[in-house]
């Protein structure tokens, strides 16, 4: 049976932030059954977006139309960390429960007080629920929650009595997904998903959500899932072909946002066609502007300086000659008409895309100590006592019991840590950078060798010194002097708009706090770059031009991720902790 019409509608929607704007007149309309991805650069609103089709923020202007059952998977936790799981899996199947409490008292009304027959309305009142109980599927609900537990990698009868406060954030993330599933929403709205998703998990997600019968809109820096799930892109970003005379560059009458039907790929054969005929029109509309002005200019002169009298008569010439200069006078009109609307009109130079720009190789410090710059050998992190999950080894990384005893980076190495979550990857990479010492094995580097660690969470969010502050002190600047910091000149190496230098951190999205610390790395140029889900909270761009990055990075780089996009197109080395 077909579901009812539980469609998500947005109409002009706009947010701004301390005067910024930030959804400049959205529209959106999701129908059961399509799943909208958002996409666009760092900053564009894509998390903001998902906040106001939630509720959860209210927009400055226009008006969102949401089903009831409406799911959002929060950025944090909506349980107190007292709830126990199983709590949560049983709040989940409430409304399942509610539908089939309502069958059964339709089916009681039905056979009649003490079997005497049905009461009136009967009949109709139990095709309803019964109809309703299809739908839901009540009689799988239980079935289906534990498959989903276990598809999302969550041992049911492990953590079903423990807190979800007890649980790592990770375990937290696929709890609050599971309990989206299970629910079923008529609208669901998810913001960055895979995250702390294995390979199994993303795979099981992406089957669940086309599944689905409701609407589904996401924001997602994993493009293979992408491709998996949606049936519809939405560009949240303004750097679109403006209409001709449009003065803010507006690409849409209804805003900034633009739908692109098909898949991730689809979206970016499409907006590969795009940014070349919007080249393609500003290259001849400028060569005829060129052409014009030429015509303007010099038509009346040459014509007027070659004519020659020759053999005729004055009056004949003269008459003639009146003849060719309102000739000449037309065209040159219609040239000046042709040239001030092209003027007026003409259509804006595609901006130039924002372009990650590493340091080149000739400014990388020389290390010394011969080809190995850094190394871990045999190290044994223990996790802090109470904190490791049923089923988890006491360890955070034990590198000898996860097959890889020892890695030694060299100069030009191009490492890829891989492992499913808990695997110590992250942990691995703060040991390299020596911010975490290890309570066996040993840890080092060469003599004069630099490390630099991208974190996976940079904790930034309340930090009100702006992007220009921060990229002054990575170049040397005195921390005491923050007025000079404010105004001093320091590059951004294509990661932030210059319009964001000027922002403070707390008004950055994660993303573009994420872009911030890059760049800071970038301005001190490590000898040993370490990467820790360099793909996570950044814009789909960037993050190809990242991994583009690598492979030119003067020194050597050890990249920890799950991305599956990732992975694929990796071509130098890989170690996998087990």
């Amino acid at each position: 049976m077909a579901r009812s019409t539980p469609v998500l509608r947005a109409s002009d929607v706009r947010v701004s932030f301390a005067g910024r704007p930030v959804l400049r007149g959205v529209d959106l309309a999701v129908d059961p059954g399509h799943r909208t991805g958002l996409v666009g650069e760092n900053g564009v609103g894509k998390s903001t977006l998902l906040r106001v089709l939630a509720g959860a923020l209210a927009p400055d202007d226009g008006a969102v139309t949401r089903p009831d059952d409406l799911g959002f998977l929060h950025q944090e936790f909506p349980y107190p960390p007292s709830t126990t799981v199983r709590a949560v899996v049983d709040d989940a199947l409430a409304r399942v429960r509610a539908i089939e409490r309502e069958l059964e008292e339709a089916a009681l009304a039905l056979a009649g007080p003490d079997g005497g027959g049905p009461v009136a309305g009967a009949d109709e009142a139990y095709a309803r629920a019964l109809a309703r109980a299809e739908l839901a599927d009540v009689w799988d609900a239980d079935a289906r929650a534990a498959r989903t537990l276990a598809g999302l990698g969550l041992d049911v009868d492990g953590v079903a009595g423990r807190a979800v406060g007890s649980l790592s954030g990770g375990q937290r993330t696929r709890l609050g997904l599971a309990a989206l599933l299970v629910r079923q929403p008529g609208a669901l709205l998810l913001d960055e998903p895979t995250n702390h998703l294995d390979d199994d998990a993303a795979e099981f997600l992406a089957a669940a959500l086309r599944a689905l019968p409701g609407a589904v809109v996401l924001a997602s820096h994993d493009r293979v899932f992408l491709d998996e799930v949606c049936t519809e892109i939405l560009d949240l970003d303004p750097v679109a072909e403006p209409l001709r005379g449009a003065a803010d560059g507006a690409s849409r009458p209804g805003g900034t946002a633009t739908l692109y039907g098909g898949t991730y790929s689809d979206y970016l054969d499409a907006k590969r066609v795009e940014r070349a005929r919007w080249e393609q029109r500003f290259e001849a509309e400028q060569a005829e502007l060129v052409e014009l002005r030429r015509s303007v200019a010099v038509t009346a002169r040459d014509v007027s300086k070659n004519r020659e009298r020759g053999n005729q008569a004055k009056i004949l010439y003269d008459f003639k000659g009146e003849r060719v200069q309102s000739q000449v006078s037309r065209r040159v009109r219609n040239a000046q008409q042709r040239l001030d609307a092209l003027d007026r009109d003409q259509v804006r130079k595609p901006p130039p895309p924002l372009r990650f720009a590493p340091p080149s190789g000739d400014g990388a410090i020389t290390p010394g100590g011969g080809d190995v710059v850094a190394w871990a050998r045999g190290v044994v992190v223990h996790r802090p006592a109470g904190t490791g999950a049923p089923g988890e080894r006491a360890e955070r990384l034990d590198m000898a019991a996860s097959g890889v005893p020892s890695i030694e980076v060299a100069r030009g190495t191009r490492l890829l840590v891989t492992g499913a979550n808990g695997a110590g990857k992250s942990t691995l990479l703060h040991v390299l950078a020596g911010d975490l010492a290890p309570d066996a094995g040993t840890v080092g580097r060469a003599r004069g060798v630099r490390v630099g660690l991208l974190e996976q969470d940079v904790h930034l969010h309340d930090d009100d010194r702006t992007s220009r502050e921060l990229l002054a002190l990575a170049q040397g600047w005195d921390p005491t002097d923050r007025a000079g910091a404010r105004e001093a000149a320091v590059d951004a190496h294509g990661l932030l708009a210059p319009r964001d230098l000027g922002r403070p951190l707390a008004e950055l999205s994660v993303g573009q706090r994420r872009r911030v610390v890059l760049a800071m790395l970038v301005t001190q140029a490590p000898d040993v770059l370490l990467l820790d889900e360099p793909t996570n909270h950044v814009s789909l761009t960037l993050a190809g031009e990242l991994m583009e990055a690598v492979d030119e990075w003067p020194g050597a780089v050890v990249v920890a991720s799950h991305d599956r996009w990732l992975r694929q197109r990796w071509t130098g080395d890989v170690v996998h902790l087990a």
